[in-house]
């Protein structure tokens, strides 16, 4: 069974390591099916960005138990090597709860965990942290360890003293080096898609022979034996072919799971993608129109002046069907203030202006509180938020025909974390659907067939 990379905290080294591990089996001709625990994209992205498989997410809470079950094994089966890169702590979940976390991806499949630790300024005591994590829970098994920034054979030396007597196997010692260094901004790492530093694969492949003992690794690495398993499936959908989804995404817009786009293709819907960074124009043909997640608030300017998508964006909001995610819905406002106080005039679809705020991250419980494209009435779902820019209603900078078709925007949904009060989010009518909410839709199959319904309908234009 393949291990889980996890750790004490989180930027211990878990996705530098698994990034080194990946780079070498590339260079050696292995082909690594990668997953990352929880929501991430960034990791999700990095890990895909070297040659191997697409790296897939593992999200107990958005997705369930049989959903993680299912595509761990659908995905892990098809190569001989597999890996799970743990988030945050490996205890760490739904806010103080183990619920989503590491560990509890670790015990649903099975999968022995290799632990990567700071060493920095330490040696006995990180005796006492594996020791701490190691009894914790007795269902986990911790067994082999990496330790991070050790820059002396001396420091080296002392920890092998330290464990030389515990039932856990050293599998090698990652010395600081800028070189592996992974840049990180706001929300996390750099996307690759998004002028991020590339990955010099030849550079981590060698780093990794030097410092691991990626013989030993490989072992915990084995993909597990070939078992029946229920395939992800999808009921049945009456698909118009004539009516293609286009899509958003280019190095603004990305923060999409892969199995989104191929839970359409495998329903029949056709699907075109749509670049507002080129400024293109929203292919005629297509009907509805996804616009995920990303950066709109780094490229303000560009998106200001990318005219042709503005005005096609504007022109297919009368007779099309817009589904928008986080960043997506920031477009659809007024105005974007960046981080220099400067504005930068978007779609104006929707009355709002957006600026950065606090950041706002987390699970979320939804509840539908009417009848909507995406939910129904008291209809339940899951998904997530992540974002620094908040939004402030501006109706009043609305002339007057304008402000009248924006009152029929309503909230679809009432949101709630683990441990707050439920409140009103996002913005619909018939023919839109903005939130900050991500969703995972090919797990969530009422809202799935929400969505495809709603995508199947021909609007007439408005006037």
């Amino acid at each position: 069974m393949p291990c889980v990379i996890s750790s004490p905290s989180t930027d211990s080294g878990k996705t530098t390591l698994s990034l080194l591990l990946s780079c070498w089996a590339f260079s050696k001709g292995i082909k690594i099916q990668t997953f990352k625990v929880g929501p991430d994209y960034l990791d999700q992205q990095q890990l895909s960005s070297i040659g191997q498989p697409i790296c897939r997410n593992l999200d107990i809470f958005l997705s369930g138990e049989e959903w993680v079950q299912e595509s761990f094994l659908k995905h892990s089966l098809k190569y001989e090597f597999s890996l799970i890169e743990g988030a945050m702590g490996l205890f760490d979940g739904l806010g103080s709860t183990t619920y989503s976390s590491t560990a509890n991806i670790s015990k649903l499949l099975n999968a022995p965990i290799i632990f990567i630790v700071n060493a920095r300024g330490q040696v006995a005591s990180l005796l006492a942290t594996i020791r701490g994590f190691r009894d914790f829970d007795s269902e986990l098994s911790i067994v082999g360890i990496i330790f991070n920034n050790v820059n002396s054979d001396r420091h080296k030396k002392l920890i092998k003293e330290v464990f030389k007597n515990e039932d856990i196997e050293i599998l090698g010692f990652l010395p600081s080096d800028p070189k592996i260094n992974l840049n990180k901004a706001n929300l996390g790492l750099i996307s690759p898609l998004d002028d991020g530093k590339k990955i010099d694969v030849e550079y981590f492949a060698n780093f990794a022979e030097r410092n691991l003992d990626v013989f030993s690794l490989i072992k915990f690495l084995k993909s597990p034996q070939k078992k029946i398993f229920n395939s992800v499936s999808f009921e049945d959908f009456k698909i118009d072919k004539s009516k293609p989804i286009a899509i958003a995404e280019d190095k603004i817009f990305h923060f999409q799971y892969p199995e989104t786009k191929e839970f359409l293709n495998e329903i029949g819907i056709p699907l075109i993608s749509w670049s507002i960074y080129d400024d293109e124009e929203i292919p005629n043909e297509a009907s509805s129109l996804i616009i995920p997640g990303g950066f709109p608030e780094k490229y303000a300017d560009h998106i200001s002046n990318s005219k042709k998508s503005l005005n096609s964006l504007r022109k297919f909001r009368k007779n099309g069907f817009i589904y928008a995610e986080c960043g997506g819905m920031m477009i659809l406002g007024d105005v974007i203030k960046d981080e220099n106080g400067n504005n930068h005039k978007m779609s104006g679809i929707l009355p709002f202006r957006s600026e950065k705020s606090k950041l706002s991250v987390g699970y979320r419980y939804i509840k539908g509180l009417k009848d909507t494209p995406i939910i129904k009435q008291k209809q339940l779902t899951r998904g997530h938020e992540f974002h620094y820019w908040e939004i402030e209603n501006n109706l009043s900078e609305f002339d007057l025909r304008k402000a009248k078709h924006q009152k029929k925007l309503l909230s679809p949904w009432k949101i709630r974390s683990w441990e707050t009060e439920y409140k009103n989010e996002g913005y619909f009518d018939e023919k839109l659907h903005a939130s900050w909410i991500h969703l995972h839709l090919p797990s969530s199959p009422e809202v799935a067939k929400n969505f495809i319904d709603v995508t199947q309908i021909s609007f007439s234009k408005d006037s």
